[in-house]
């Protein structure tokens, strides 16, 4: 009997000894958060003192990109490295859509899982139309051990949300705030589901401050100065979310995690609306287009990593860091190896985050690909030009992003060689993943995330 309990206590030593060799991760994914709608980026009014204080402890970039314009192919690339076409997720899933992320897809929580971390999502999902269905895929199929999560938004606000599903299951009507709610799944795995001899892996995707809102009448008191109620409703539900984040990492300190995780927020896509009188009162920073555009204010978002002792605290950069990048970024920290036999477009950028190496080499481009029916938009950025395209791949823009972050002045007839030769890369590059996507955008409805039915 000594002798097992010695060796089961050498066992477990082992175990832990694994576990603190291995970051935790937390990836925090806000909703149609705009890249000027907190403190720490310029915002005047929105308080957002969490992540305010959250930007000062790490590294804030200032060229922050998501992988699209709208929320379900933004979120694909960030579980699998990979631009969305690639993956087959390239526009917003409708609910009863026959888009999915699908199985053949590895994705990080999968892969992390299997090198013996323990996996939680808690949140908004949106990678699937047929959501608690086991007719598509869902969250436990891609990895993930707990999951708390909704099809897309919160319904019917988010205030008593009644559509999320815990591990296969329907929830039932719950009392509160989506933000927090979710937070608290997040907090209540950490403390009392997860294997704490394990590393961790944690999503939580709110859904703040996507349309339909709701906010605690606490966070609108903030706001006495504004007279419009659709500014002070969506102003308020940013500090809701900011508030649920601010609950987590207090509670990862209560748990003595903070040393050993690397956090990552950011947010799925540019503000809703037009930011002055419809619903979506976000802000792009002063940057060209919104949500379902591929202008920078479309697709450039906040971003912020922290880790203590790796990440410069109060630290800024300026380099282009897109979605895709999470998903071989987190592997390399966790001593996990890439995926060889399939094209990735994210590449490792802890070098930059932790300063060990300011150069970054893409052997993709950023490349941006939007099917909104009866529309497309496509997008590609090299070094500081980025070319952008309609739907027929005829009218094309060029803009050096360095020099015209508000992309004000079309470069094509100045600089007609460099034009040409972007173009021509951007059209072989686009056919590439044209071809190893499955076709599921050539029968895409005019509702935009639906399917017509095959002939």
């Amino acid at each position: 009997m000594k002798q097992a309990l010695r060796f089961f206590s050498l066992v477990l030593c082992f175990a832990q000894a694994s576990a603190a060799d291995k970051p935790n991760f937390i990836l925090f994914l806000a909703d149609d958060l705009g890249y000027g709608d907190l403190g720490c980026y310029g915002h005047p009014t929105i308080q957002s003192p969490n992540l305010d204080a959250f930007a000062k402890e790490g590294m804030r970039l200032t060229q922050c990109y998501s992988a699209s314009a709208v929320c379900s192919p933004s979120r694909s690339a960030l579980l699998t490295g990979r631009t969305p076409h690639r993956n087959g997720v390239y526009t917003w899933i409708a609910e009863g859509s026959e888009v999915h992320l699908r199985t053949s897809e590895v994705t990080l929580p999968k892969l992390l899982k299997a090198s013996g971390y323990s996996t939680c999502h808690a949140g908004k999902w949106h990678l699937n139309g047929l959501f608690n269905n086991p007719a598509q895929p869902q969250p436990g199929d891609h990895g993930y051990d707990w999951w708390l999560a909704t099809q897309n938004n919160a319904a019917p606000t988010h205030e008593n949300p009644n559509n999320f599903a815990r591990n296969g299951q329907a929830v039932g009507p719950m009392t509160g705030y989506s933000a927090p709610l979710v937070v608290d799944e997040a907090i209540s795995w950490l403390a009392q589901e997860r294997d704490p001899a394990k590393p961790f892996f944690l999503a939580v995707w709110t859904h703040e401050p996507h349309y339909p809102i709701k906010s605690d009448p606490t966070f609108k008191d903030l706001y006495p100065n504004l007279s419009d109620e659709i500014q002070i409703e969506h102003h308020a539900n940013v500090t809701q979310m900011d508030f649920a984040f601010g609950k987590l990492m207090k509670a990862l300190d209560a748990q003595g995690l903070r040393d050993q995780t690397f956090v990552f927020f950011t947010s799925d896509n540019g503000p809703e609306g037009d930011g002055v009188k419809t619903p979506g009162r976000g802000s792009s920073g002063g940057l060209r287009g919104r949500k379902r555009d591929l202008h920078e204010g479309g697709i450039r978002v906040p971003g912020i990593a922290r880790w203590p002792g790796r990440i410069a605290a109060n630290a800024t950069s300026s380099t282009p860091v897109i979605g895709s990048d999470i998903f071989p970024t987190m592997l390399n920290l966790a001593g996990v190896p890439v995926p060889k036999e399939r094209v990735l477009d994210g590449i490792d950028v802890s070098g930059l985050l932790t300063g060990t190496s300011s150069q970054l080499n893409r052997p993709q481009p950023l490349f941006w690909r939007l099917h909104m029916a009866p529309n497309a938009q496509y997008a590609m950025r090299e070094g500081d030009l980025k070319i952008l395209a309609d739907a027929s791949l005829t009218h094309f823009e060029l803009y050096n992003i360095a020099s015209d972050p508000a992309e004000t002045t079309d470069l094509q007839s100045s600089q007609p060689e460099r034009f040409a030769a972007l173009r021509d890369q951007f059209l072989a590059h686009n056919a590439a993943i044209e071809a190893e996507g499955p076709d599921w955008w050539k029968r895409l409805s005019p509702s935009g995330g639906t399917l017509k039915k095959r002939p």
